[in-house]
């Protein structure tokens, strides 16, 4: 230090003080270095929202608990600590695989992570699933871990997420309801679950709605081994007896334990006798209220009543508002249209500009419809926010086209969580909430509509006087010219309507799917009909054709489609005004296209149940040996290219001759369908199970991890039978013989895969015959 001193006295004095103004500037730079990254989930778990909002490092280690790839839902857990993953792709994940994640912390989701790399590091068993009230899923205690809930199921249906078909079961606790999304789309899993206590071990993940606020308790659920049925139901529910409509209500009772809880906020929007609007910073909720009392908007407020979810989005119920008598005005945010439909608006108070594209005067309300960046939303004023709620409309009469400024609350026509382009409308306070800001254009729609119809009104003045000077003088020839058209353009249409009906027939003998054949013959009919729309509908609601946007005032004649067997499968329509007289023309196109579409109808339920029988076992809705030999090879064919390892499961049915023998083949066919159902509750969504015999079944694992994890597969399908079958009163025992092999070590080609797996099927078939015939000899010498 003191050499480096002396240096600089050597230096003039300007040159001093410029090596000190240097020295003090890289004094912060040095002090600032890379955030550290976090290893721990529970530090990670520990962050704010604002902490998580600074996108900080991660890089830890924890267990695949769930794991959805066509949708990037991602949990995983590490001891008492779990999280949700947004993937940046699509890995190769299962659950129980440990892993280690890269990437940086995100608001939101309690927090989430933003991963940049997932590496797949082992894989073990699952961490032990936590027993779950409902109270503890609501306040987050064991937020997007592992966890076991007991409930009765009040309903169990397939939906669609995501384009893909899973199972949506309504558990009902005695605190409330819990949704519960389970992998699988198997309508035969689903049966005797009504009514049924069950055991089902998810992720807590919960539902948020559009402002990432918790709206409802969901679980995350792998495959329907991990529903466990604890008791059944008491009794079938469709063998309740029928209730009358109108004693509906007689079965309604509900306890519920929801608690009041107090809010406060500024007023932003009242509605007397209906709703108001409480806003806390970016903080808004919809009250429920009956109070007719006045409640001046910009003043802060406490509100009380009760929790509730309506529609996806969170309300309080049955409030009482007291007013604080504090002045304290929200300014609204200006927003853009697609800012408004994303949700993270919902309930506040908002500014946006839009022009009048047409104004609805009601009975109870007014309403302006608005375009922004040509997207169309409602402003609504309703007269009860008048003082006296007299119900005269105040609102200003706007000029279609022009520019306005719109304020008022932000509400969702059609709420969802998934769909980040929600329909919106502004709710209005006042009348001076909606300013004009532009005026319309000169060269708008209405000036020119007025100029285009004076325009109209010219030439046909100028059209119908020379008309009238030339009638007479060509009103013979036009006669005769129309006349030969018509002959002519007559033959030309019979002429297309013949090509068209072969073509029709052609297709219905070909592969073209049924939607296009009736769209086509319904053009047909149309064409026949010069031009009347023709439309066909369906027993199952699909309609096809051309059908008029509002069939009032229109006259419509239809044409029932009956089978060969007489049974209805829909109608075929057409639409003509009513000033146009009925022909027989109209009966004929009709009754051509009703018995077009029967046969295109049933051709395509005759090819679609081929197609089915030539994929699926009929007994026991598994693949068949055809479909399992076209898989397999298809999965021979991938793996080559990707490297991967795959199983394939051997099961062959024991003592299944003795069963047919004893109890009868009906028994044997119920006993098959029971068998079936067993083995598929032990595979994964992504498996197949298939019938390749009479008593031999084949299971297609497509991901295997280990040889472990193959083993226990193959294990669970053969513990699977050790409860006993209880079927048409008959009680007995059954068993099978369990084999695998592995591609590509015990095979590279469907054939070699399905010897082998038989190799191995046998020998444990006759490893067990041994061993009870050694049980049988060891027990007679003993005997003796």
């Amino acid at each position: 230090m003191l050499q480096k001193w002396s240096s600089m006295a050597l230096l003039p004095a300007g040159g001093v003080y410029l090596c000190l103004l240097l020295s003090m500037a890289c004094l912060p730079m040095l002090g600032q270095s890379a955030p550290q990254a976090l290893t721990s989930l529970r530090d990670i778990r520990n962050l704010s929202d604002s902490q998580a909002a600074n996108a900080i490092p991660v890089d830890f280690q924890a267990t695949v608990t769930y794991y959805r790839s066509y949708e990037k839902t991602l949990f995983v857990q590490d001891g008492a600590y779990g999280i949700q993953v947004l993937p940046s792709d699509e890995p190769p994940l299962s659950a129980g695989d440990r892993v280690q994640i890269q990437g940086v912390t995100r608001k939101g989701h309690r927090p989430a992570i933003e991963s940049t790399s997932i590496k797949v590091i082992g894989h073990g068993a699952l961490p032990a699933p936590v027993p779950a009230t409902i109270d503890e899923l609501a306040d987050r205690t064991y937020d997007a871990r592992l966890v076991t809930v007991f409930a009765t199921v009040s309903s169990a249906d397939t939906v669609t997420t995501s384009g893909v078909r899973s199972t949506l079961l309504q558990l009902h606790t005695e605190g409330g309801n819990i949704d519960a999304l389970v992998d699988t789309d198997n309508n035969l899993l689903l049966h005797n679950l009504l009514d049924a206590q069950v055991a089902v071990t998810g992720v807590d993940s919960g539902r948020d709605d559009e402002k990432i606020q918790q709206a409802g308790l969901l679980l995350h659920v792998s495959s329907m081994s991990d529903v466990k049925v604890v008791a059944a139901a008491s009794a079938d529910p469709w063998s309740l007896p029928v209730t009358p409509m109108d004693e509906t209500i007689s079965a309604y009772h509900v306890k519920n334990f929801t608690h009041r809880i107090r809010v406060h906020g500024t007023v932003t929007y009242f509605e007397p006798g209906a709703a108001a609007v409480l806003q806390n910073g970016t903080q808004s909720l919809w009250i429920n209220t009956l109070s007719t009392n006045p409640i001046p908007i910009g003043e802060t407020a406490d509100a009380i009543g009760f929790p509730d979810i309506n529609n996806g989005m969170l309300s309080l119920s049955s409030a009482q508002i007291r007013d604080a008598g504090v002045s304290a005005p929200v300014t609204p945010t200006m927003t853009s249209y697609d800012q408004l439909a994303s949700g993270k608006h919902l309930f506040e108070l908002v500014m946006i500009e839009g022009k009048v594209v047409a104004q609805v005067r009601g009975v109870d309300k007014d309403e302006y419809v608005l375009s922004s960046n040509g997207n169309l939303f409602s402003a609504i004023f309703r007269y009860a926010n008048i003082a006296g709620g007299s119900g005269a409309s105040s609102l200003k009469d706007l000029a279609e086209g022009a520019t306005v400024k719109v304020t008022g609350i932000c509400i969702l026509n059609s709420p969802n969580t998934y769909d980040k382009n929600s329909s919106f409308s502004i709710l209005l306070r006042t009348p001076d909430d909606i300013n004009v800001v532009g005026k319309p254009p000169l060269l708008s729609i209405n000036n020119l509509s007025r100029l285009v119809t004076l325009l109209i009104v010219v030439v046909l003045g100028v059209a119908l006087w020379g008309t009238m000077l030339r009638r007479r003088v060509h009103q013979q020839t036009v006669a005769i010219t129309e006349r030969a058209e018509q002959e002519a353009s007559e033959e030309r249409r019979n002429m297309q309507l013949e090509q068209w009906r072969s073509r029709i027939l052609e297709d219905i003998n070909s592969s073209q799917p049924l939607g296009e054949l009736v769209e086509n013959i319904c053009a047909m009919v149309s064409f026949n009909l010069h031009g009347a729309p023709c439309w066909c509908e369906v027993i199952e609601d699909t309609r096809l054709g051309r059908k008029p946007a509002s069939t009032e005032g229109l006259r419509i004649l239809s044409h029932e489609i009956l089978a060969r067997s007489g049974a209805p499968l829909g109608h075929i329509y057409t639409a003509f005004e009513q000033k146009q007289p009925p022909t027989e023309d109209e009966s004929l196109a009709l009754a051509t296209g009703a018995r077009l579409a029967m046969l295109a109808i049933e051709t395509r339920k005759l090819y679609s149940d081929l197609l089915y029988r030539s994929e699926f076992d009929l007994l026991t809705d598994a693949y068949n040996r055809f479909s399992l030999q076209r898989l397999l090879e298809q999965l021979i064919e991938e793996s080559d290219s990707k490297t991967k390892i795959f199983g394939l499961i051997y099961v062959d049915l024991d003592d299944f001759k003795q069963i047919n023998d004893v109890y009868g083949h009906h028994v044997g066919d119920l006993y098959l369908r029971e068998v079936a159902m067993r083995m598929r509750r032990q595979l994964r969504s992504d498996d197949m199970l298939a019938r390749i015999g009479g008593d031999e079944f084949a299971a297609l694992v497509p991901v295997v991890r280990s040889l472990a994890q193959i083993e226990e597969i193959a294990m669970r399908m053969e513990r699977c039978f050790d409860a006993p079958f209880n079927l048409e009163g008959y009680n007995f025992r059954g068993g099978a013989s369990v084999g695998y092999a592995l591609y590509p070590k015990n095979g590279t080609t469907a054939e070699e895969l399905l010897k082998a797996a038989d190799s191995a099927m046998y020998a444990t078939k006759n490893a067990r015959k041994e061993a009870r015939a050694a049980t049988v000899i060891g027990g007679s010498r003993s005997g003796r």
